[in-house]
């Protein structure tokens, strides 16, 4: 600006020729003249620097469609552009909508978007189960627990499907123990048939990393009723990325604030269910609804878990409620309390080692001479009666 003034008292004096005092201050005559008719039209304010944005813009979004493109954000705090553009497009038929970076930039203008802190970044670990199709495999996990307002815990049980992403329950319970989690499961088994496998991690009730197979009592179930349990390895949730990935949505929407008692809180989790399955479009599924893609399971629930027949070349052996199996006369065999009163199945692969089944699944390896039995992840059970 001190140049400027300058130039222009320099040109006022008339010791100079234009060209020479152009010259003289680096700049070509166009910009020179420039210079001198703002002077005259507007003295110094004129030499203040102009606005450089168009006048017009062709292209701008309508006031209409920014308002609407708010009025959706203030609905769903925690949908961004993306998805209001989407819900504008198929559920409101709207025609005439800007980019999504364009949404995303009204949003920010607006007040909706804070910048966020800068995060390390972490190479992200795809899932160990991509399924293919609807009821291939589900994930349950239980979200971190939490107190209502009236100083109870609450400890919300999610059940989801993997493929479609589908939440069948988010159940608020007051202890996360397997009875209360056996009753949540059938309610949904009944409601919307059965996967081929279940992931989950390995947390109680649905595993235990020091069992046998991870085996709990809940998991036994499982194999009961022909559900294959599989388990994330310790220590790594983003296994089962999709599940916590929608605990994140769920802890925005019905925990923040937590309602007074647990009836209240599962009216929320309900009100979730229904927004993240019916509302909310999903990116892994091409911007629709998980209700839209998921099927119902051709897979029924048993009401009474039918008997289990071995094979006949099979050893047929009770767990006791100790947990072990008797072998010879005075023998025990440690397999797993989650077994207590079912029966396993023995099959003879070499000289003293025996394959153990419980059902169709194979719990690991006898070794008669040591009386242990070894799953793959190396667990097992010493004998210490």
């Amino acid at each position: 600006m001190d140049q400027k003034i300058e130039f222009i008292n320099e040109w006022k004096s008339g010791n100079f020729t234009f060209q020479s005092l152009c010259e003289a201050f680096g700049i070509s005559r166009t910009l020179g003249y420039k210079l001198c008719r703002r002077y005259e039209a507007e003295q110094e304010n004129g030499l203040l620097p102009k606005s450089r944005a168009p006048h017009r813009v062709h292209n701008k979004t309508l006031t209409e469609v920014e308002m609407a493109i708010c009025d959706l954000r203030l609905e769903y705090k925690r949908f961004g552009a993306d998805k209001i553009i989407s819900i504008l497009r198929d559920d409101y038929g709207m025609k005439e909508l800007p980019a999504v970076s364009t949404a995303h930039l009204i949003l920010k203008r607006n007040g909706f978007i804070k910048p966020r802190k800068r995060i390390r970044r972490i190479i992200p670990i795809k899932p160990i189960f991509d399924p293919e199709a609807c009821n291939e495999v589900w994930s349950a996990d239980f979200k971190g627990h939490f107190r209502t307002r009236n100083g109870l815990y609450c400890y919300p049980l999610t059940i989801a499907d993997s493929y479609s992403r589908f939440v069948f329950r988010a159940k608020g319970m007051l202890s996360p123990s397997w009875e209360v989690c056996q009753t949540a499961f059938t309610e949904v088994f009944r409601e919307w048939g059965m996967p081929l496998q279940l992931h989950t991690d390995n947390g109680i009730p649905f595993g235990c990393a020091t069992s046998l197979c991870r085996l709990t009592q809940l998991a036994v179930w499982f194999i009961e009723l022909g559900i294959e349990p599989v388990y994330s390895d310790p220590g790594h949730p983003e296994q089962n990325g999709r599940h916590e990935r929608m605990h994140l949505e769920l802890k925005g929407e019905a925990t923040r604030p937590p309602a007074y008692d647990l009836r209240s809180q599962q009216r929320k989790l309900n009100d979730f269910v229904h927004l993240y399955n019916h509302i909310r479009p999903h990116d892994a599924l091409k911007k629709q609804k998980p209700a839209r893609v998921h099927v119902r399971s051709e897979r029924s629930f048993p009401e009474r878990i039918r008997e289990w027949d071995y094979p006949k070349e099979f050893k047929e052996r009770y767990v006791c409620r100790n947990g072990a199996i008797r072998w010879g006369h005075a023998n025990w065999v440690g397999v797993s309390t989650a077994l207590k009163e079912k029966r396993v199945g023995l099959e003879e692969v070499g000289d003293g080692i025996w394959r153990v089944y419980f059902r169709q699944k194979s719990l690991g390896y006898f070794d008669e001479r040591v009386r242990r039995i070894q799953d793959k992840q190396g667990r097992s059970v010493w004998n210490r009666v």
